[in-house]
């Protein structure tokens, strides 16, 4: 009885022990059979993966935009621009207070050196017409070369240099030049691609890839007008007055400076619009000069929100007229000190930058209706835009 009982436990032991074999085997080939590739003519129900099944990640390259071909087709308009600045030396005996007293500023231990300038510039006109910053070729420059991406090199003549917009315009004596074709800077939106074209620490050509961060950046400190694009794309010293592109290929910005607390590359760079430098370049091809509106001597100032209670205004939007000259044809058109101008038109004005840009924006001879509060109450002058007077050297 006993050895009935033990054959046949051993009976329903070996039965299990089988099972288990089998559906384990099952499994395993079930996984092996699942992460091996299926050929259409093995399993042809399969070539699809279920639903719900994640796809496989598609590589880098087939994500991101190629701009090969508008580097490609832009790079050779971007030149190297190279200038000899002539800049006081100041003698170190000025800064010695016992000396002074004696001497003052013993302007013949001064003299003058110079100082080497780099940078780049685009190609606008096939003729040899080629923007850059003003500040690249300086206010003293006693030569100024530009080395194309041929490797040529060309001696420059300064066309103008605008030291409110931070442009200057060269020329150059060559026909059929490349260039990058005028985009229009007003349309650049937020998020945008753009490249940036230079000559960063001396390396022809570089480009590097970016987006449009902001546009309309003011209160900079680095021209007088100021309405700058705010990009990420790397720029560095030595990329001041190259070339800021489009995804089109078209020239949207001039690169003009980087907020860096090194002095290197930190993610925020400002180029100035496209639209502003073609009217610098055109002014000057045609009158000489940058021509600007003006309304006559007035002196403005910020509204700050303790000023906006003093004079009943019910935000800090608009500029505070400090002084006018009494004189000038606003003067006689009504405005008065204390007068807070808040449009243009209907062109709302909210701080001095705003303000500055509209005026020299406006057209020479246009009558507009200056929009401004006295004590709280809304008023309407017209006015005559006049010619801006040159800036004092």
């Amino acid at each position: 009885m006993r050895a009935g009982i033990i054959a046949l436990a051993s009976i329903v032991f070996l039965a299990g022990l089988a099972a288990g074999i089998v559906l384990t085997g099952h499994l395993q080939t079930q996984s092996v059979s699942e992460a091996l590739p299926l050929s259409e003519t093995m399993a042809p129900e399969r070539a699809q993966p279920p639903t719900g099944v994640q796809q496989p990640r598609l590589g880098i390259a087939s994500v991101l935009p190629d701009f090969s071909d508008v580097a490609e087709e832009t790079v050779a308009a971007v030149t190297n621009i190279s200038s000899r600045q002539v800049v006081q030396r100041r003698s170190p005996f000025n800064n010695d207070p016992f000396f002074r007293y004696f001497f003052g500023d013993a302007p013949g231990l001064s003299g003058y050196r110079e100082r080497p300038s780099l940078g780049s510039g685009v190609i606008v006109r096939p003729d040899g017409y080629i923007l850059t910053n003003a500040h690249v070729v300086g206010r003293n420059s006693r030569g100024i070369t530009v080395t194309l991406a041929d490797e040529r090199e060309l001696e420059a003549v300064l066309v103008g240099r605008d030291e409110s917009t931070d442009i200057a315009l060269l020329h150059v004596d060559a026909e059929g030049l490349p260039t990058v074709p005028w985009g229009d800077s007003s349309t650049l939106r937020i998020a945008e691609w753009v490249l940036a074209i230079g000559n960063p620490f001396q390396l022809n050509q570089t480009v590097t890839l970016g987006i449009v961060s902001a546009v309309g950046r003011d209160n900079l400190g680095v021209a007088r007008y100021e309405d700058f694009i705010q990009t990420d794309a790397a720029i560095n010293p030595g990329n001041s007055g190259g070339a800021l592109i489009n995804a089109a290929g078209e020239l949207v910005g001039v690169n003009t400076a980087i907020f860096s607390d090194t002095g290197g590359y930190q993610g925020v760079g400002f180029a100035v619009p496209s639209n502003l430098a073609r009217g610098v370049m055109q002014d000057y091809i045609d009158y000489g000069e940058v021509r600007r509106g003006s309304l006559g001597y007035i002196d403005v100032r910020a509204l700050t929100p303790q000023l906006a209670r003093e004079l009943q205004a019910p935000n800090t939007r608009g500029v505070v007229v400090w002084r006018i000259d009494t004189q000038s044809a606003v003067s006689r058109a009504g405005l008065e000190p204390g007068d807070i101008i808040i449009a243009f038109d209907d062109q709302p004005i909210d701080d001095a930058a705003d303000y500055a840009r509209l005026l020299s924006d406006a057209e020479i001879g246009s009558h507009i209706t200056l929009k401004i509060l006295r004590s709280g109450e809304r008023l309407e002058l017209e006015v005559t835009i006049s010619q801006a007077l040159p800036p004092r050297r």
